[in-house]
């Protein structure tokens, strides 16, 4: 299951921002630091086109996707020296698939802290940098005192290391450096922080909802088009996270924020890991599945089942809504709309796949 790390500045309100995806009962206080230890939930993502198979399939069991949310200890403004980034900070967020940079801009008198997401993005930014690059210094270090000959992966990403050394030198995070696709790619042996795909959150007061577009521009701007970002009122969200799912379904439509942060902040986080969901419906369970985006047939086949993969002969495929309209795969079948799918097709997003396979 992929992990997407929360990263913010004392009191930004990612603790929030975790049990609100979650669930869970991590410790918030006004004070700073009150996240000292790592913690771990997984966030189950509410998907209305699975609601509506299993209604049809008349399913006894609805399956959400999901992924680890890791709630990483706080960062604190190192006087522009890196040394803001502890140790049980760096074992948090290496073990990460994903970074989500959690940016403060509501106002409260009891919550310290500042309140400005560009200033807390610049100090995210220049602190993750700055590990990275002592990281990288390291790790060049013993590679080339080796004597042992270099594998190729190495040697690829000791070609990349010089331009990357410039780039954190300036205190530019790696994934808004402008360095191709290649030598990204090359460098991942080095498990840089800046290097992992990265989203950002402002969190807002309620009062601030109607002007979070200007909040995300300012910040969009700032950062280009390698980081996704979008506004949320995380105490909201983490208030109506606990009610009922009808009562919190009918809250957030009257304030006008449709099913919530949730849906929003997992598709970014899909987004960003390049992943996308397929779906299976039946009478046992209806339930959405996280796929690699570009992945063929069997590969899909696997993430249900290793045997489903190893045996995979054909696939009957039709598109979600499409299904939803002929009322089953039976109807839909006898209508011709049901495609029988080889190892070549590529698999897309709302697709709903049934697994034909011996072994």
């Amino acid at each position: 299951m992929d992990r997407v790390g929360l990263v913010g500045l004392p009191n930004s309100g990612k603790s929030s921002l975790f049990n609100a995806l979650t669930g869970g009962n991590a410790v918030v206080a006004s004070h700073p630091f009150s996240t000292v230890e790592t913690e771990v939930g997984v966030a189950h993502v509410p998907d209305p086109r699975v609601d509506a198979l299993g209604k049809m399939s008349r399913s006894r069991k609805i399956v959400y996707a999901g992924f680890e949310v890791v709630d990483i200890a706080a960062v604190a403004k190192g006087g522009e020296k890196g040394d803001a980034l502890g140790g049980r900070f760096l074992a948090g967020v290496r073990e990460v698939d994903a970074l989500c940079l959690v940016l403060r801009s509501f106002e409260d008198e009891n919550v310290p802290g500042d309140t400005d997401p560009l200033a807390a993005l610049g100090v995210l930014e220049l602190e993750l940098a700055l590990a990275d690059l002592a990281t990288l210094e390291q790790q060049l270090t013993k590679k080339r005192s080796r004597v042992a000959p270099v594998d190729p992966a190495v040697a690829a990403g000791l070609k990349a290391a010089p331009a990357a050394v410039e780039v954190l030198e300036r205190g530019t995070p790696l994934y808004r450096s402008g360095l191709h696709a290649p030598d990204r790619e090359a460098l991942k042996p080095f498990f840089l922080l800046t290097n992992k795909p990265t989203m950002a959150v402002i969190n807002v007061g309620e009062d601030e909802l109607v002007g979070g577009d200007e909040l995300v521009a300012a910040v969009q701007k700032e950062v280009g088009g390698a980081v996704d970002v979008l506004a949320v009122s995380v105490q909201l969200e983490a208030e109506t996270a606990r009610l009922d799912p009808a009562e919190r379904a009918e809250l957030l439509e009257g304030l006008g924020l449709g099913q919530g942060a949730l849906i929003r902040v997992a598709q970014a986080a899909f987004d960003i890991l390049g992943k996308w969901v397929f779906l299976t419906t039946g009478e046992d369970e209806s339930r959405a599945w996280i796929f690699r985006r570009g992945a063929k047939a069997p590969e899909c086949a696997g993430v249900i089942h290793s045997d489903l993969q190893r045996g995979f002969i054909k696939a009957d495929v039709i598109r979600w809504d499409e299904l939803l309209e002929f009322g089953s795969l039976a109807a839909a079948r006898a209508k011709g709309k049901v495609r029988l799918e080889g190892k070549d097709h590529f698999v897309q997003d709302g697709d709903v796949l049934e697994i034909r396979f011996n072994v």
